[in-house]
C-alpha cells in the first residue's frame, strides 16, 4: 500500500512515524515549546522538524489548535499565523511530508499551497466548507472518530459497541469524501484514541483494531503519552515512554500504518526491530 502525498509517496508496507509539532501555548505535552518572547520561533520549529526527520519520522505533524479538554477557542487568523509560516519554513528547508493538524478550511488551502502533503482532521471534515477545501487541495485526508467536541467529549463518553461505532462512523466519513471528489485510497481511518472514550472504550479499540478499518484503508493510530497510559500506570506525562512504546508496538502489530508520537527515535527503534523480527 501505497499513499501519495504531493510529491513525496509514503510506502505503508511498513509502519511510518508521524512526529508531533503542535505550535500552540497550551498543548498538553508540548505547548508553548516553540515559542520565545511572546510569539513562535521558527527557528525553535525547524530545529524540531530537522530533529523529527533525524531520528526517523518520515512525516511532520503540524498542529495550531489544541485539542485537548477546556483547551482556550483560536480564531481562524491564529491559526493560520500559527500554521502557515510553519508549513513553509520546514517545505523549504526539509524532505519531508508535512501533515496539517486542521478542522479549518482557510488552513487547509493555504497550508496545501505552503507545501502541505497531508490533511489531519480531528473534526473528520464535518466544520462547513472543510469537505470541499480538502478535496481542492488533492491531498490525502485522516478523518478521525470524535464524541462530541474537544471541551466536553470526556465528560461521559457512553457506546453500546465502541468499535462498531467508531467503524460506523468512519465508514461514513469514507463515503462523504468520496462523493466530495476524494479518492478513496487517500483517506485514512484515525479511532480517535481518548476523543470522547474511557479507558476501557481505548482498551477495547486497541484489543480489535484490525476490525476498525477496511484491509486497504490506510489507519493512524496517536496513542503518545495519552492521559490513559498515565491512569493505567499512574504515570505523569514525562514519564510515559514505556507506554507511549508499547502501544506503539502493539499498534503496528495490529495494522496500524501511521504510528503518531512524540518520542520519535524511540518509536522508531522499536518499530526497527518489529520489522526485522516479523
Amino acid at each position: 500500500m501505497k499513499l501519495n502525498c504531493g510529491k513525496h509517496t509514503l510506502d505503508l508496507s511498513r509502519p511510518q512515524v508521524m512526529g508531533i509539532l503542535n505550535t500552540t501555548p497550551d498543548s498538553f505535552s508540548d505547548g508553548g515549546s516553540y515559542y520565545a518572547d511572546g510569539g513562535l520561533d521558527l527557528d525553535l520549529v525547524l530545529h524540531r522538524a530537522e530533529q523529527i526527520c533525524r531520528e526517523g519520522g518520515t512525516i511532520v505533524d503540524i498542529g495550531g489548535e489544541s485539542t485537548r479538554p477546556g483547551a482556550a477557542v483560536v480564531t481562524e487568523q491564529q491559526e493560520l499565523d500559527r500554521v502557515v509560516p510553519a508549513v513553509e519554513a520546514i517545505h523549504q528547508r526539509f524532505d519531508v511530508v508535512i501533515s496539517v493538524d486542521t478542522s479549518t478550511p482557510s488552513v487547509m488551502r493555504e497550508s496545501a499551497a505552503a507545501g502541505a502533503g497531508i490533511i489531519n482532521d480531528v473534526r473528520a471534515l464535518t466544520r462547513d466548507g472543510a469537505l470541499e477545501a480538502a478535496a481542492a487541495t488533492g491531498l490525502p485526508v485522516c478523518v478521525m472518530h470524535m464524541q462530541g467536541e474537544p471541551g466536553s467529549m470526556q465528560a461521559n463518553p457512553d457506546y453500546r459497541d465502541v468499535v462498531r461505532e467508531v467503524r460506523a462512523y468512519l465508514d461514513e466519513r469514507l463515503a462523504a469524501c468520496v462523493a466530495a471528489g476524494i479518492a478513496r485510497e487517500k483517506v485514512i481511518y484515525d479511532p480517535g484514541f481518548g476523543f470522547g472514550k474511557n479507558d476501557q472504550h481505548n482498551l477495547e479499540l486497541l484489543r480489535r483494531l484490525p476490525e476498525l478499518a477496511p484491509p486497504d484503508q490506510p489507519l493512524l493510530v496517536g496513542l503518545s503519552r495519552k492521559s490513559m497510559i498515565g491512569r493505567l500506570l499512574d504515570r505523569a506525562v514525562d514519564e510515559r515512554l514505556a507506554g507511549s512504546l508499547a502501544l506503539a508496538m502493539l499498534s503496528a502489530q495490529r495494522g496500524a500504518h501511521i504510528i503518531r508520537v512524540h518520542d520519535v527515535a524511540a518509536t522508531a527503534d522499536v518499530l526497527k526491530l518489529l520489522q526485522l523480527a516479523s
